[in-house]
């Protein structure tokens, strides 16, 4: 049985053991050791390096689930450090000899992280090509396409798609495809008109949308790839006459029954892809999602997993998405995770549960990791005037050496604090406590003096563990503040 030597701090420990004693069944020997420290958060490796001992070793007496034969000492096989220890981890486990870890950032979250590295699971991997379409194209100069295709292939576009408009000349449509081109993308031309699709084609565009029975003779005029549509939306027969006569001709395509939106025919589109799917089991489908990420008033997020849920089950190769309306600004984003989450649930034959919590962007699973009595035991412990927030179901808990105070609303606890002659405390409290009540109403998880987590809809501040901590958020920006209102 593998040994693993946690580390900790003093206000930490009493929770960290509970934790630890509640993994069923015991798949590790263990030994807690607290190191002289208040916040276990607050840890370095260069601390940890000076206070334990090499090599690290337990004594029978500490250690939980192990028979210990004759009284020895038991060698660790890993440390564990608390998930925002700071410094160099790989130096660490070069000094102790053994592997050396940052856990998850909150203890709680450990049964998971246990759970996750027996059975690792790869993001990485993904079969669904996104095209990103840029709607305006031909209103835009071939700098700002550019710029803007730039901008969706680091977001995950595979794609670009460059969207004609009705009645809206593009006279640049071939200088925009080569330019494209030359930053090495992968390039498509949507329009309705035929003679749009053939400059586009022969200025080297990659895919054609879309084809109907009664232009497929564009193909033959160019190399580009077609999606190929039926002449009517409800003839399928028109669809399957394009893809057999493609078929013939040894040419590749793909093939768009068309997403309506809800609630005009969304179910019986779905219909038609399953129908396509049984017709020709191996034939590359496209599917255009921004009719409902565009065209639904709820967080594309949740939307995107859901099609995405549907595009791994069809084995559909490709979509096409916008990000027009505000509310779906983030759509190539969320795409390019929903896309690795699905297909990595299809191909390990499990639930799209517990491989990210990207796509949840307004709520946590676990928004609550301690209970009010949990937090009230650490509150008892804490003999320093300094101000701990924690949330629970209960509301908000603000405690210090003077006691504890708990409210549903950030506003109440104003005059439990104090803080009236001294303003850039109160400021860093405010925008601390406005953090916690959102995070209290909407179920997120919330940790103070960092940033509320938004997944894949907010970008992050890229965080570097092995580098010493900077201040947290609120207080780099009461710092800043203060620098700003000096004269």
């Amino acid at each position: 049985m593998e040994h693993i030597v946690f580390l900790t701090g003093r206000l930490a420990q009493p929770s960290l053991e509970r934790v630890l004693a509640s993994i069923e069944p015991p798949a590790f020997s263990y030994e807690v050791r607290e190191i002289g420290l208040q916040v276990a958060g607050l840890m370095t490796t260069d601390m940890v390096r000076r206070r334990v001992a090499a090599p690290l070793e337990s004594a029978p007496e500490r250690i939980h689930h192990a028979a210990v034969q004759g009284g020895s000492l038991l060698r660790a096989d890993r440390l564990l450090l608390p998930g925002r220890c700071r410094g160099d981890v790989d130096a660490l486990s070069a000094h102790y000899g053994i592997a050396v870890q940052r856990g998850p950032e909150e203890l709680k979250d450990l049964p998971q992280f246990f759970n996750r590295e027996a059975r690792p699971i790869d993001l990485n991997e993904y079969e669904v090509a996104i095209f990103a379409e840029i709607v305006d194209a031909p209103r835009l100069s071939v700098e700002q396409i550019v710029a803007r295709a730039r901008a969706l292939v680091r977001d995950g576009a595979d794609v670009i798609d460059l969207g004609c408009l009705p009645a809206t000349p593009f006279e640049h449509l071939e200088d925009s495809v080569r330019a494209l081109k030359g930053e090495g993308l992968s390039v498509s031309v949507d329009s309705m008109l035929t003679e749009e699709l053939l400059r586009g084609g022969r200025a080297g565009a990659d895919y054609l949308l879309s084809l109907k029975l009664e232009t497929l003779w564009v193909a033959d005029e160019c190399e580009a790839t077609p999606v190929l549509i039926a002449s009517d939306q409800s003839d399928m027969a028109s669809l399957f006459e394009a893809i057999e006569q493609m078929q013939r001709r040894g040419k590749p395509f793909l093939a768009d029954p068309i997403l309506d939106p809800i609630p005009f025919g969304f179910t019986a589109s779905l219909v038609r892809y399953h129908a396509l799917r049984q017709r020709f089991p191996e034939a590359p489908i496209m599917m255009g999602i921004g009719n409902v990420t565009e065209l639904t008033e709820a967080d594309t997020s949740g939307i995107n997993a859901l099609l995405f849920g549907v595009c791994a089950e069809l084995d559909v190769a490709a979509v096409l998405t916008t990000q027009v309306s505000k509310h779906a600004r983030r759509a190539v984003k969320e795409a390019d995770l929903a896309r690795r989450i699905m297909h990595a649930a299809a191909r390990h034959n499990t639930l799209p549960k517990g491989l990210s919590g990207g796509l949840m962007t307004t709520h946590d699973k676990q928004p609550f990791p301690d209970t009010p009595q949990e937090i009230a035991a650490t509150a008892a412990l804490v003999r320093d005037p300094n101000f701990r927030v924690q949330i629970s179901p209960e509301g908000l808990h603000v405690y210090n050496r003077d006691g504890m105070r708990l409210a549903q609303d950030a506003f109440a606890l104003w005059p439990q604090l104090g803080l009236e002659n001294d303003a850039a405390h109160a400021f860093y409290m405010g925008v601390e406590l406005a953090q916690a009540e959102i995070a209290f109403k909407l179920g997120k998880r919330y940790v103070q003096d960092q940033p509320l987590d938004w997944g894949v809809a907010a970008e992050k501040r890229g965080e570097n563990k092995d580098e010493w901590c900077a201040p947290g958020t609120t207080l780099r920006n009461t710092e800043l503040s203060k620098k700003d209102s000096k004269p």
